[in-house]
């Protein structure tokens, strides 16, 4: 589905030895460490915050404290799972509905989204769809997916009334580090 090709700038909150091991070349891009856990919103892969250092340099600060860094990337899209895009919301609603029928059919409950607050809040059931939309359903039609980038509303209204929030930002899972064309430190 890519008609040109993309690029984005990266930043991917991290603690320092790994920033270190990443910025030096110790550690390769084809080695970085991809998220796994059944509760990251775009599913399996390396995250980056779309052109955001400072919200990358938050989180990292909430996660690793003192020992927090960014690690800035050029990354190339490649065939991209963009959920600003309707066909691509379309497969993913078409993936939630396979996965609730099998789910009924054995009398199991999906996961759910949720937390009891904002800084916990997990993405169970969205981890699962993407995942199965991109790995199962995708490979069915013989599609393949570099990326996936989606937009979220996060963080408390900017002001009373507003649409905007305050920790809104578009994330990258960068699921073929080939597409990871570079990396630098960010100077912010």
């Amino acid at each position: 589905m890519q008609g040109f090709p993309r690029i984005a700038v990266g930043y991917h909150g991290c603690s320092r030895p790994l920033a270190a091991r990443i910025l030096s070349g110790r550690l390769s891009v084809n080695r970085w460490p991809e998220s796994q856990n059944a509760y990251d919103w775009l599913g399996r892969g390396i995250y980056f915050w779309e052109h955001a250092p400072v919200r990358a340099w938050e989180w990292a600060r909430q996660k690793h404290g003192r020992e927090a860094a960014v690690v800035g990337a050029v990354i190339a899209l490649g065939d991209c799972f963009d959920l600003t895009d309707t066909w691509f919301t379309t497969l993913l609603s078409e993936a939630h509905q396979e996965l609730t029928e099998s789910f009924r059919k054995r009398g199991k409950s999906l996961p759910r989204n949720g937390g009891k607050t904002p800084l916990e809040e997990r993405r169970e059931l969205d981890c699962l769809v993407v995942n199965y939309c991109i790995e199962d359903l995708a490979r069915g039609r013989h599609l393949k997916y570099d990326t996936v980038r989606s937009p979220f509303w996060e963080g408390p209204r900017v002001f009373p009334g507003s649409m905007f929030h305050r920790e809104s930002h578009i994330q990258i899972a960068v699921r073929n580090a080939d597409c990871i064309k570079g990396v630098f430190r960010p100077n912010f």
